[in-house]
């Protein structure tokens, strides 16, 4: 053996193990139970929201449906042609005994408009507890309880939950499933086992209004690809501790096609090689299947390097069967042919994702700067005060949010 072939058979081997550890701290996670808070303190839950991927109505109506004694829940869009619009009208006639409420508000303090959209609907929450959650996420009625539960503690600055993926339609929207589930979700977990949790994720993050404060408010990540981090890194460099909730959140998928997942991924990769440079680059070697191709076509040992991926073809089918029930999911076993295909592709993004730095959000570009910040690359200057259509105008109180 040569000693490239040694090299590649340590990463193979690295692969193994780690995939059988991430499995382990799946089946640990899955063994953890909600506690019941021990005071309901009223929540509120922001929503912010850009468009329609067919299942808005569903996800948004989970959040409506709670099991809790007190909370309002608060969409906010940014233009009044958005098509959230219509689902969020048909959720207030439907519940006229919650307390609903959309906010449309056009107002930019940078270029992250999802951190522009909770800045304005911080400003209208009337409760102290807040819980963010994106629009593409789905709960059970023991959502809040769960996740409030974890933030009595004074020592717990931000709530963070993770989150499974639940694919609706297309094979475009199978692969993104089964990159959240069997990379994703695993990899954080094996994280959070190794080092102190340092930063949230968008599925949920709930906190005080005072913790929010004292990190900057939204205006602290209003520039940065990934908000959901930041907040987390900025409340653990207070000294406040990062809590991740024994609650998995279901991530409704529905990709529109191949392009868009490629883009989309492209966001999601670019933003933790940015955040995470040195973790990540790690992360590819946990890859069984592609780095054990490569020692097949750079290494001598070709019989034991495809011997090695067999391997982990037969680890990564029957590991994710295991995975799956451990989550008390169905397994989907139709979709196994495509595990050889998913790591490949997600090997070949992630080493993509250090050769640029432009991603696209919502079909938009931007440029994303070494310290993460986001620079959009087509736009004119956001200046904070833009026209609003005729006769009409946001329902955002005048007032400031102190946070």
């Amino acid at each position: 053996m040569s000693p490239i072939d040694f090299v590649l058979l340590g990463a193979s081997v690295f692969a193994a193990l780690y995939w059988l550890g991430a499995l382990l701290c799946v089946d640990l996670f899955s063994r953890r139970r909600p506690t019941p808070p021990r005071s309901s303190p009223p929540v509120s839950m922001l929503k912010p929201l850009r468009g329609d991927d067919g299942h808005l109505y569903e996800n948004l109506r989970s959040f409506c449906e709670q099991d809790y004694p007190r909370f309002e829940v608060i969409f906010g869009v940014q233009s009044f042609d958005d098509p959230a619009v219509a689902v969020v009208d048909r959720l207030i006639r439907e519940f006229p005994h919650l307390a609903l409420r959309l906010v449309v508000d056009e107002r930019a303090i940078g270029t992250n408009r999802k951190a522009s959209n909770l800045a304005n609907l911080v400003r209208q929450a009337k409760h102290d507890t807040f819980i963010l959650a994106d629009g593409d996420m789905r709960v059970d009625p023991a959502y809040i309880r769960a996740v409030v539960a974890s933030l009595e503690e004074r020592t717990v600055g931000l709530v963070t939950c993770l989150y499974c993926g639940v694919a609706r339609r297309g094979i475009a929207s199978q692969l993104n499933a089964m990159f959240i589930n069997e990379w994703f979700l695993p990899g954080a977990l094996v994280g959070a086992r190794i080092e102190r949790l340092c930063h949230a994720f968008g599925a949920t993050i709930a906190c005080r209004r005072d913790t929010l404060h004292a990190i900057g408010g939204f205006d602290a990540v209003a520039n940065h690809l990934a908000d959901d981090y930041m907040l987390g890194w900025l409340a653990s460099r207070r000294g406040l501790r990062v809590a991740l909730a024994p609650y998995l959140v279901e991530n409704v998928v529905a990709e529109r096609d191949l392009r868009s997942l490629f883009f989309h991924e492209l966001r999601w990769a670019r933003t933790l090689r940015t955040v995470r440079p040195v973790s990540y680059f790690c992360s590819l070697f946990t890859y069984g299947i592609p780095v054990s191709l490569i020692w097949a076509g750079v290494g001598t040992a070709g019989r034991m390097a495809l011997f090695a991926a067999g391997i982990h073809v037969g680890l990564r089918c029957l590991g994710r069967a295991l995975l799956y029930r451990s989550l008390n999911r169905r397994v989907p076993w139709s979709k196994t042919w495509l595990v050889p295909v998913r790591d490949t592709a997600s090997f070949v993004l992630g080493v993509f994702s250090f050769f640029g730095h432009t991603v696209r959000w919502h079909d938009e570009p931007f440029r994303v700067r070494r310290d993460g910040r986001l620079e959009h690359l087509a736009a004119a200057p956001i200046d904070g005060h833009p026209s609003h259509p005729a006769g009409l105008a946001p329902i955002t109180p005048k007032s400031e949010d102190p946070a």
